[in-house]
């Protein structure tokens, strides 16, 4: 899939792209009291680009230039813009 072809609350999506830029990862806490890292990435493909999400370890693991491929992510809208993240059941490997 090309990440044009995104739309927000769509799950299950496959998607290879390139990090063209990421921000350093910080620490949030939900509502619950739980710590989690996450960056915020773009990735982009030879359609457009989108926010990525990177959580937990994956915000550590990858850098500016890595090719990646979302599989089974997970597309949401945050302040009006697309999102994209390996959601729950997803997986983001470095190719």
């Amino acid at each position: 899939m090309k990440i044009s072809e995104l739309r927000a609350r769509t799950g299950n999506v496959d998607v290879t792209g390139e990090i063209v830029s990421i921000e350093p990862a910080r620490e949030v806490v939900n509502k619950f009291g739980k710590k989690f890292k996450v960056a915020n990435a773009t990735l982009r493909d030879d359609s457009g680009e989108i926010l990525l999400s990177l959580w937990n370890e994956d915000a550590e693991a990858f850098s500016q230039g890595d090719t990646v491929r979302i599989e089974k992510g997970w597309v949401s809208e945050f302040q009006g813009r697309l999102q994209l993240s390996a959601g729950k059941y997803g997986k983001i490997t470095k190719l």
